[in-house]
């Protein structure tokens, strides 16, 4: 009997491939983004003693990548997504190559790093905005259901973001700071060669319109604002966004201090609510084509929220906070194949990279000012008065679904771009 693959195997195993190496090539990028987020601000630290100077490149390096992520849309569109996806990762990975070569060279000045990395992180933010409009497209090439895919998307990127940092732990120990970004710099630029060999140029073509800048700028909002269930999504995630934001930042630190609790308890719960996103972002990708999409959405936004805010006030040991956080991740996680969905779905492919932009820009509104207001709250109020409150507000906020008209749209599946499939066959 012959061991060869039939025809039609080989075919399947052939239409997979795009959507399979743009994972791993997002999974790889997002990986060495958060190991060089830490390596590069060692390397300051070690150089300099500086924590000022620390904190700077650090925003050097951040502010940029969430800028492009966020307005890189029209140029994506002008690029294409797979050219932008794969060209900004390669020329990311050969701009970080500098640091190591200058720092052996002894010519690493402070400013030049600072500009190196400003660079870089523009560029990574780019390329992670020609990622996400490649999802429907290689999942229409694959034949897998978008929700699938959203979700397996939204996993390469909490997978990359929990394993960047104990990864960089492990080869800060081994290996000098340097060699660390030197190892980061490669794997950009594999990620690059898997997108710009592994997925056809045909996917992701880029636009010849020449419309200005500003104007598709103008318009990805306006279509974003007119349609109700991507308005009714927006506001819901900016608001519990910016909660979240002050409950990482500043209510679980100060929770932790307030009941004389070991530091390591802030990773604790850090690490079960990433662990648990994760695990509920997996199994939301294998159940979502298959479910309600709006109940999945209410229920996991409900569960997923107020009661972790709750276990932090009701309780002043670690363990339980941590079920709790690993319980609400879980939750939480399963919601983003909808999400991811649903967007995919509702704006139009040509649309999508700087609709998907505006979408970004005002759902982390609110990211920057949730540890102020939430600071403020508790320094006025305490941590337990700062806790209830949360808890209420986020539980308000995440009745939403449940009382506005347009959440419901959301089970009304329409044809994915590209002719996919919006469920299994």
């Amino acid at each position: 009997m012959s061991l060869a693959p039939s025809t039609a195997e080989a075919t399947t195993r052939r239409r997979r491939l795009p959507l399979a190496a743009m994972l791993t090539a997002y999974l790889i990028s997002t990986t060495c983004t958060a190991v060089s987020a830490i390596a590069i601000p060692w390397l300051v630290l070690g150089t300099t003693g500086s924590a000022t100077r620390t904190g700077l490149v650090v925003l050097a390096e951040m502010a940029p990548y969430v800028a492009m992520q966020a307005m890189g849309g029209p140029w994506v569109e002008r690029f294409g997504p797979r050219r932008a996806s794969w060209l900004a990762n390669l020329l990311a990975g050969l701009l970080l190559l500098a640091v190591p070569a200058l720092f052996v060279a002894g010519r690493l000045g402070y400013g030049a790093l600072v500009a190196v990395v400003c660079a870089v992180g523009a560029l990574r933010g780019l390329a992670d905005c020609g990622s996400a409009p490649l999802v429907p497209r290689t999942a229409a090439l694959s034949r897998t259901p978008l929700e699938r895919a959203a979700g397996l998307h939204a996993s390469a990127s909490q997978a990359g973001a929990l394993l960047g940092a104990p990864l960089a732990a492990v080869l800060l120990t081994l290996m000098s700071a340097p060699l660390v970004l030197l190892a980061s710099a490669g794997g950009f630029v594999v990620a690059s060669a898997l997108v710009g060999l592994l997925v056809p140029v045909t996917v992701g073509a880029g636009s010849d319109a020449a419309e200005p800048y500003l104007r598709r700028i103008a318009t990805g909002v306006a279509f974003l604002a007119r349609d109700p269930v991507l308005r009714a999504l927006v506001v819901v995630i900016a608001a519990t966004n910016t909660l979240s934001a002050g409950f990482l930042s500043v209510l679980l630190p100060s929770w932790v201090r307030h009941n004389e609790l070991p530091v390591a308890a802030v990773g604790a719960v850090a690490a079960a609510s990433g662990l648990g996103s994760l695990a509920g972002s997996l199994v939301g990708a294998w159940v979502a084509p298959r479910v309600n999409r709006w109940l999945v959405f209410a229920v996991g936004l409900l569960v997923g929220g107020s009661p972790l805010f709750a276990s932090l006030a009701l309780s002043d040991t670690v363990l339980p906070v941590v079920v709790a956080a690993g319980l609400c991740g879980l939750a939480g996680g399963g919601v983003n194949p909808v999400i991811g969905a649903v967007q995919y779905e509702r704006i139009p492919a040509d649309m999508q990279p700087r609709v998907l932009g505006a979408v970004k820009a005002f759902a982390w509104t609110g990211i920057p000012l949730g540890p102020v207001m939430v600071g403020a709250l508790t320094d006025q109020a305490g941590v337990q008065a700062a806790l209830a409150v949360a808890a209420a507000a986020t539980f308000l906020l995440t009745l939403g679904p449940f009382v506005v008209p347009a959440f419901r749209l959301m089970n009304d599946r329409q044809p994915a771009p590209g002719g996919g499939p919006s469920r299994p066959r």
